[in-house]
């Protein structure tokens, strides 16, 4: 990028900026170039009359490819509005972008597009695609059938399948894909079997069913099977080891992947960044962010977000804030990260800070329910109260957004860690579904540092009705009576530990110690 406009400077200078030839060529390397900048083409694109469908197609791809598929179907939109003559390119990417937005948070959170809307837009482009005759195209109609069956309409993607004069590979691997990932394997397998050729994409696509599944043993033996092998097949197999949690196993597969010279795409590095924040691997994340570096990757969207969420995760604030602060393009999960990790770490009024600057940036990113706990454990440790009723008001209220039991549980701890005892009680017995055992076990604990014993037994009982009680729950509850100076009450609480087999764990403390 560097280079990029050191030669836009040039032609600019020479008075070029406009030929027909060369602004395309900027605009096609910054929106498409795994070293390129989608804002910075954004920006050159503003610039122009907008009347080159070339141009237009140009920036419907990139933004579909993206974490920003929305902005590929507002482009259409104002194509029409301009009169700007679509193509038979045109329409594949705006209708990956209407599979893409209806498989993601953006139809909730973003521009209120309901999903229901999106398979309405696809069904409105379908419509314009008989019209003008590129119905007929191969690209289109693989869209056609990914896009619908993305949008939950199976039936009218196997129709469009079924009417295809000629089939091809692809076309077969999004039917199945298609079966696949609504878990009709019967379907999936019957067109497995009436395939004319199988090839690496559809060994791949096993490879994600037994993901999906997570059996990993499976997918693995596929895998090992393989005659030829992608970067999806790795991909694939990385992503299912993160899936089950075995972060190590993620890792050691990476390493595979490095020793047999493929090259990773953003797809691994996110998957690895993934393994790293997990497993606190500083050192490898860092690895990579360098990786990234050399060989000038983009690090926005999902990626710089995954890079935030890594350094965030392994406790590396400033490094984490670096990368963020120098992201163009930062999709909700990225301010989500960003916040969530200036809470968790005690930054408080930061993360506060950030979420006001999200809300002046709702065209970028519009906050969701993950983005209102990272704000309600900054109010809890902050100690600020009413600020928190006020968020949890405004996240019903202004955004519709229905808490769930994560949003109810950072209230209790708020309520709870304040001496709000009674308050966070109602919040607990109000809530429209029951509560779980975290949010009585966070009262129960409150109730020793604020010296509410009533309160303690009523946690207690609720949570021997969810769950075994651990030792740490008697032993709570034990001191609680003992700082009340209930002896009958602590000489009772030890019993029934002795009555139901359950013993004090002693404490310990693990050290890693680093060889230099």
């Amino acid at each position: 990028m560097k280079e990029l406009k050191q030669i836009q400077a040039l032609i600019t200078k020479i008075g070029l900026i406009n030929h027909y030839f060369i602004l395309p060529k900027l605009i096609t390397f910054s929106a498409l170039s795994t070293s390129g900048s989608l804002d910075y083409a954004q920006q050159i694109f503003e610039e122009t009359s907008m009347k080159d469908p070339f141009l237009c197609n140009t920036m419907i791809r990139a933004y579909s490819h993206s974490v920003f598929p929305i902005k590929a179907i507002h482009l259409y939109n104002q194509m029409h509005r301009l009169n700007v003559k679509s193509d038979n390119f045109t329409y594949p990417f705006v209708l990956k972008a209407c599979a893409k937005v209806s498989s993601t948070d953006d139809n909730i959170y973003n521009n209120n597009l309901s999903g229901f809307t999106v398979v309405k837009k696809g069904a409105e482009i379908h419509g314009r695609t008989l019209k003008l005759g590129f119905d007929g195209y191969q690209f289109v109609q693989n869209s056609l059938i990914y896009m619908y069956s993305q949008c939950g309409y199976l039936d009218l993607a196997r129709f469009i399948f079924n009417e295809m004069s000629e089939k091809t590979i692809a076309s077969w691997n999004t039917m199945i894909a298609a079966y696949d990932r609504i878990n009709d394997f019967e379907s999936a397998n019957s067109l497995l079997q009436l395939i004319p050729e199988k090839n690496v994409v559809s060994w791949n696509t096993l490879i994600g069913r037994y993901v999906k599944l997570g059996d990993i043993k499976a997918s693995r033996k596929v895998f090992e099977e393989m005659l030829e092998r992608d970067a999806v097949s790795w991909n694939s197999m990385i992503a299912g080891y993160v899936q089950i949690k075995d972060y190590k196993g993620a890792l050691e597969l990476f390493g595979e992947m490095q020793v047999n010279r493929v090259e990773p795409t953003e797809i691994t590095l996110i998957s690895v960044l993934g393994a790293c924040a997990e497993t606190g691997s500083l050192v490898i994340g860092k690895e990579i962010h360098e990786f990234l570096k050399v060989n000038e990757f983009k690090i926005e969207g999902f990626l710089g977000g995954a890079l935030v969420d890594m350094y965030a995760k392994c406790g590396n604030l400033n490094s984490a804030r670096e990368v963020f602060n120098g992201m163009k393009m930062k999709h909700v999960s990225c301010w989500n990260s960003m916040i969530m990790a200036l809470a968790v770490h005690g930054y408080c009024e930061e993360a506060l800070e950030l979420f006001s600057v999200m809300e002046m940036r709702q065209n970028e990113a519009k906050p969701n329910r993950i983005t209102f706990i990272g704000v309600l454990i900054a109010c809890s440790h902050k100690g600020l109260v009413e600020e928190g009723r006020e968020f949890f008001r405004r996240m019903i209220e202004e955004y519709r957004i229905r808490p769930d039991m994560k949003h109810y549980g950072c209230m209790v701890d708020l309520l709870s860690r304040w001496g709000l005892l009674d308050e966070a009680y109602q919040i607990i017995k109000t809530m429209p579904f029951d509560a779980n055992s975290v949010l009585w076990r966070t009262l129960l604990g409150a109730c020793r540092v604020h010296g509410n014993v009533e309160l303690a037994e009523e946690a207690f009982r609720k949570l021997a009705e969810l769950e075994p009680l651990s030792d740490g729950d008697f032993v709570l509850l034990s001191n609680i009576y003992a700082e009340s100076e209930r002896w009958e009450d602590v000489e009772r609480i030890r019993k029934e530990m002795i009555d139901f087999g359950v013993s004090k764990r002693p404490g310990s403390s693990h050290i890693h110690t680093l060889n230099n």
